[in-house]
């Protein structure tokens, strides 16, 4: 259905809608911290080496580009419930695979269904948003979904260690994984509406390629699509690379870093939420420019500070307004394109997915040749630019729409 929808269709959601969503996203990161807190367990379970091991997550990740592109063509011809619906499944069967698989080229494809998951729940748990929030609830709608996938952190992190502690890593897969996974499947099915608008079943390959045609032809999206690629790249530096700087600059022992990494994440949390009351009054644009130029500032200045209370300072400061600048620019990117929203939203979870391996790249060839302020300088350069585009290149459509939309 169009944008210019009645505002009492929109606002006809029911009260399960936004907590579906928010445990759809906060589903997507489980498997993630997982493999972060236990790849060393996962490695000599298998007998391979961590570099190896590690390769779980690059393939994630390239499973998740090239299907979250497929997942604009599917947008247009199934609803957005069904492919949400099809993602959480993914998420189910991913938990029992990698649970049970007997070697380590199972437990790769088992762990690539992550990637596919995340590409379909990611961009329609925010096509939904746009689709049944009206205009002035949406941006504190994306606020929590955000929220969501940072929360984890703070919830997951201490109960798989726990559970692995107690056990292994295959029972933190079973008893916390799955029944997370499990019950954001049921709570999609029971709190999403059904569709409202019919999907295109006998759409023609002209169709398909006209919504991403038209997509791709509107210059501000394709900004905000570049920005999130760059914004997500800088983040790296905070999310994989922060707490290996600390142990090793600051000789920080592994306890105390998972409390930094706690506080980071309810930082980033935090940061999240409070953008969603903001948007109404400064805009998505101003926001997004704002606090991505604060948080490439922070990244750079934390690899350079002397003490280690001024770099933590600066790194949870960068993690807060990466929190921001992910719930802002979110906003920004679901307005641009509102015919073709699931295909806009298919395109930038590709497009985040990109981001976060090529600043996982970047950074890991930055710290491998020269050293952790290079490789702040770098991504944190990167957010900065991210920035500029947002400034330069995008704008609002929403910022001119009544808030009845």
């Amino acid at each position: 259905m169009h944008d210019n929808q009645p505002a009492i269709e929109k606002a006809s959601h029911g009260r399960l809608l936004l907590p579906s969503l928010f445990f759809s996203f906060f589903a997507t990161s489980p498997p993630g911290i997982l493999t972060g807190l236990l790849l060393i367990d996962i490695g000599f379970t298998f007998g391979c080496p961590v570099g190896i091991t590690g390769q779980l997550n690059t393939l994630s990740y390239i499973a998740a580009v090239g299907f979250a592109l497929l997942m604009g063509v599917l947008s247009v011809r199934f609803t957005h419930k069904s492919l949400l619906l099809m993602g959480l499944l993914l998420l189910n069967v991913s938990a029992v695979g990698c649970a049970l698989a007997p070697n380590f080229s199972l437990m790769l494809i088992s762990y690539s269904l992550v990637g596919l998951a995340g590409a379909a729940v990611t961009p329609m748990t925010f096509t939904l948003i746009g689709e049944h929030f009206p205009l002035e609830k949406r941006g504190n709608a994306v606020a929590w979904i955000v929220a969501g996938g940072s929360l984890t952190y703070v919830i997951g992190a201490p109960i798989i260690s726990l559970i692995a502690g107690y056990r292994d890593w295959r029972t933190a897969f079973y008893a916390f994984v799955l029944p997370v996974s499990l019950v954001s499947f049921i709570l999609a099915y029971v709190g999403v509406p059904r569709a409202s608008r019919v999907p295109q079943s006998t759409a023609s390959k002209e169709v398909y390629l006209r919504s991403f045609k038209e997509t791709l032809s509107c210059k501000s999206a394709s900004a905000c699509l570049i920005g999130n690629i760059l914004r997500m790249a800088s983040f790296m530096a905070v999310l994989i690379y922060g707490i290996s700087f600390f142990r090793q600059r600051f000789l920080i022992p592994t306890n105390y870093a998972s409390v930094i990494m706690l506080v980071a994440a309810s930082c980033y949390t935090v940061g999240s939420l409070v953008t969603g009351r903001l948007v109404s009054k400064f805009g998505r644009k101003a926001l997004t420019v704002v606090t991505s130029l604060l948080a490439g500032i922070f990244t750079i200045s934390y690899a350079f500070m002397p003490n280690l209370w001024l770099s933590l300072a600066s790194n949870l400061l960068g993690a807060w307004f990466f929190g921001m600048t992910a719930s802002a620019a979110s906003s920004l990117t679901l307005e641009q394109v509102p015919k073709h929203r699931g295909t806009m939203m298919s395109i930038n979870s590709a497009a985040q997915s990109f981001g976060s391996a090529f600043g996982t790249a970047l950074g890991g060839t930055a710290l491998i040749i020269f050293n952790y302020e290079t490789l702040g300088t770098i991504l944190g350069a990167l957010g900065i630019i991210a920035a500029a585009i947002f400034f330069l290149l995008t704008a609002d459509p929403a910022a001119h729409q009544p808030h009845n939309n």
